[in-house]
């Protein structure tokens, strides 16, 4: 029974965040408009839907009649003593959940492994009433309602008891869910889980409700949902004040490796940046195993997050410089093609100029520059085609392939919400002896998202003609040494933002000079002291790996603008030892380090 109830709840998921309705096609005047009709509460709406989008929606559609009709043939099936305890109440206007229904809902959970930040939410749940509701939100599997399950699991008995469930769906309305919390209130329950709230259409324009009335009247709320944004902007009006927010978008190494059991940098660059209760398998099958999978997961999980809370917030008044792009259907697609270069450029030339992949470009010439036996890439790939199929595996628009100019004020403004999204996240690159020419490092937090775009420029160079043309030698050469550029970037990416986040009371920066930089720097400004790193993708020792960091000047400068070195170190993928002063240091020891 324990499979079919945890299985019933899955598909009410799924099916909350699908659409409801059909598609009805009007004829007029020769031609054909599609509109998107829902009834609900026999109250019918029609919304007409852009051509370019109705093969989804209608995809889409169809997804939710065959899981409703999976979920309507579990439930007849259901043992008789599941019958006795509804999974939903004839008394609610919602999808709620109580007693032995919820009870079954979580059992699973108690054999997952939890998240270190779910120590917030169990202050809040077991700690004395602040009045305020809980907000507990991220991009989709981040862990938010496993989270909310295995809370519930540490509820004693009597506790257990005056616990509820609310499955938000699209066609709920606050009223609906203000009439089951009136209901519940009345009952005694204390403790209530709202899932997937901002799927509630009014939700952002009223979320005063649950602060206002009833956890200020005791009950502890928490809220979950999808659209992490449409909970920014309720701190931001309805909710100033009036609640505690836990965000579980970024998924640091340690978490990675301690919650899912696995192990490795490389590991954690091909499939960070999202949890499951079954790791690397799940990973590899689902979230990042490919440019489609990640491009799937941009759109869904970032792009509709955010045009689905633009919509709603102030009636659709907060679209500001993107709304012409969001009426002519390209927003999606400028979010997708602004998440796949802001490791490189946050600029308007390499959003409109026709895409070219800085990895082939670096790779080119630093393969170019090998003393042994240097290769000439651009004489053996034709770089035109290679573009044209990265560009169509990423589904990227060229210039001309676009209806409206892009312009800086959308990229600044689809910057500003994917740093409130947690995705994006800024390190300062300092200069020195000119310390006014310092500027942003943009990482993004997922990386297996970055991983499976580049795992996608490989297999384009490997299908073109004039690649295949080099000795199998040369061909795995060159891909080995584009594979380690792009891990080591992003090696350097995230052991510069974790380090960051740990060490909220000291500056961290990459320290640029004129020639040759230090890959990272931690200044500590009460002792008036700083570390100097380089970071490696390599398991091996070697001297040049830390010329640098011995390099008088270079020391002279720093130690003149942010005191004593105290340590210089080089994290690698090796082990942890020491050679002639420098401090080798594995990668996964110093991250899982880090608190």
């Amino acid at each position: 029974m324990e499979d079919i109830m945890n299985r019933i709840y899955n598909l009410e998921r799924e099916i909350a965040v699908l659409p409801q309705g059909n598609i009805t096609v009007k004829n007029i005047k020769g031609k054909d408009y599609y509109y998107h009709r829902i009834i609900n509460n026999k109250k019918r709406t029609e919304t007409y839907i852009p051509f370019d989008q109705v093969e989804e929606l209608r995809t889409q559609i169809d997804e939710r009649k065959a899981l409703e009709a999976e979920l309507k043939e579990l439930q007849r099936h259901l043992p008789h003593s599941a019958k006795e305890a509804p999974i939903s109440s004839g008394e609610f206007n919602s999808l709620v959940r109580i007693g032995k229904a919820l009870r079954a809902q979580i059992a699973s959970v108690r054999k997952y492994k939890k998240r270190e930040c779910i120590s917030i939410l169990r202050n809040y749940i077991f700690g004395e009433s602040t009045e305020k509701v809980f907000i507990l939100y991220g991009l989709r599997r981040t862990g938010k309602t496993t989270m909310v399950r295995q809370i519930l699991s540490e509820l004693s008995d009597a506790e257990f008891n005056k616990a509820a469930f609310i499955q938000a769906k699209k066609g709920d309305t606050l009223s609906d869910i203000n009439s089951d919390l009136r209901l519940l209130e009345e009952r005694g329950f204390k403790y209530v889980f709202i899932d997937e709230v901002t799927l509630i259409e009014d939700f952002i324009e009223g979320a005063a409700l649950f602060s206002d009335i009833y956890a200020s009247s005791g009950m502890k709320i928490v809220l979950t949902g999808t659209d992490s944004l449409g909970f920014v902007f309720t701190q931001d009006d309805q909710l100033y004040d009036r609640a505690i927010t836990l965000h579980t978008t970024f998924i640091p190494y340690r978490e990675f490796e301690n919650v899912l059991g696995i192990h490795g940098i490389d590991e954690y660059i091909k499939y960070g940046g999202t949890m499951s209760i079954s790791g690397v398998n799940y990973n590899k099958e689902s979230t990042f195993a490919n440019a489609k999978k990640s491009n799937e997961y941009i759109n869904t999980a970032i792009a509709n997050n955010i045009q689905h809370s633009l919509k709603y917030y102030q009636d659709g008044g907060h679209f500001r410089q993107l709304y012409d792009l969001y009426q002519k259907g390209e927003l999606t697609n400028v979010i997708n093609r602004v998440v796949e270069n802001i490791n490189h450029s946050f600029t308007t030339e390499v959003i409109e100029k026709a895409f070219k992949s800085s990895d082939i470009s670096i790779t080119a010439r630093n393969l170019l520059r090998d003393r042994e036996h240097p290769i000439d890439i651009k004489k053996h790939l034709d770089l035109d085609t290679v573009t044209l199929g990265i560009m169509q595996a990423l589904e990227i628009l060229n210039k001309e392939e676009q209806t409206i100019d892009i312009e800086e004020s959308h990229m600044a403004q689809i910057k500003e919400y994917l740093t409130l999204l947690d995705l994006v996240a800024e390190v300062d690159l300092v200069s020195l002896p000119n310390t006014g020419n310092s500027n942003k490092q943009t990482i993004i937090t997922q990386p297996g998202m970055r991983y499976s775009q580049a795992e996608e420029i490989i297999k384009n160079i490997v299908l073109d003609n004039k690649f295949n043309e080099l000795s199998a030698i040369d061909r795995k050469k060159i891909i080995d040494r584009l594979l380690s550029e792009i891990m080591g970037r992003m090696m350097e990416d995230i052991v510069l933002f974790e380090t960051k986040v740990f060490n909220p009371d000291k500056l961290v920066f990459k320290l640029q000079f004129d020639v040759g930089e230090f890959d990272m720097v931690i200044f500590d400004s009460d002792k008036i002291c700083c570390e100097i790193f380089e970071i490696k993708h390599s398991t091996e020792l070697v001297p040049k790996q830390y010329q640098h960091l011995n390099d008088e000047e270079k020391c002279r400068i720093t130690e003149h603008h942010y005191g004593p070195i105290k340590r210089k170190s080089v994290i690698y993928r090796g082990d942890t030892t020491e050679e002639n002063g420098i401090h080798y240091i594995n990668v996964e020891k110093y991250l899982n380090h880090l608190v």
